[in-house]
């Protein structure tokens, strides 16, 4: 449980949350792919050569070398598609196929960090099309995810132009500790994978979340907290133990707050220098 409050005059921190089988209890692209099928997106081999990486994505059995052949052949899957077709057919299924799958145990600690005032950023390897709403479904502040070059038509070329993996994941963490201001010493990190070693050594707080067998050994070296998400629950179906304001809302309040000292300061001194010229 997090029950420090961030003071309003500390510096910013933020907490890092990669997505799949962190967050979500599945590889978010690859959920979508009867919906990519539905449209017509992909072929029925598609959805089964799909199912199939799923499959071993859940098993943990994907190392880097079958993380680059999953990567080069969505590349490759995607190329020729209509980039606003992809974000509709996201829209229209995001609730049915996402929420249903977002651990309770993750959604609880969003909202903690939130609470404490840190800024909560979704740091996935997925495309920016899939991640961008599942992030403002979850209330995440920042996302930062891989990016696919699009053509003058509106289509993917299946070209990369920025791939969140790996080292490139930390390098975007700092980079936004920088713009943002966020003290890195005192933000939080949560992976499931040993391929996010470099994002969770960038933070002062890392935790290893359903770790594979890599990052599990790492972790027992580094002494990383290691935490066990298996309950995945519908947003509506939760029942949070307090409610939750809008993030704007919190800011005013740590505003008035602010003001509120500021304003008892100024009165003591008032009356104690009165108390002292009327003695």
């Amino acid at each position: 449980m997090l029950t420090f409050v961030e003071n309003c005059f500390s510096p910013r921190t933020a907490a890092f949350f990669d997505l799949d089988k962190t967050v979500i209890a599945k590889s978010s692209t690859l959920t979508f792919s009867k919906s990519f099928y539905q449209g017509g997106l992909i072929n029925r081999r598609a959805v089964l050569r799909t199912a199939y990486t799923q499959f071993v994505f859940l098993a943990g059995g994907a190392d880097h070398d079958q993380m680059e052949r999953m990567r080069e052949y969505l590349s490759a899957l995607c190329k020729g598609w209509n980039v606003q077709q992809v974000k509709d057919l996201v829209a229209e299924t995001l609730h049915d196929l996402i929420d249903p799958i977002i651990y309770d145990e993750a959604a609880t600690l969003i909202e903690e960090h939130h609470t404490a005032g840190r800024d909560v950023v979704i740091v996935s390897t997925s495309g920016a099309e899939v991640v961008e709403p599942i992030g403002e479904l979850l209330g995440a502040d920042r996302v930062v995810a891989t990016r696919m070059v699009v053509g003058d038509d509106g289509c993917y070329t299946g070209e990369i132009e920025y791939y969140a993996y790996g080292p490139t994941k930390a390098e975007a963490i700092k980079g936004l500790a920088e713009s943002e201001g966020y003290d890195l010493s005192r933000c939080y990190a949560y992976s499931d994978s040993a391929t996010d070693v470099p994002m969770l050594e960038s933070v002062g707080h890392p935790h290893a979340v359903n770790p594979d067998r890599a990052l599990r050994r790492e972790a027992a070296l580094r002494e990383w907290p290691i935490l066990a998400f298996d309950r995945p629950v519908r947003l509506k179906q939760r029942l949070p133990a307090f409610s939750m304001p809008p993030r704007p809302a919190l800011v005013a309040a740590a505003a008035l707050g602010a003001a509120a000292v500021t304003a008892g300061l100024v009165w003591y001194t008032n009356r104690r220098r009165a108390s002292t010229l009327t003695t």
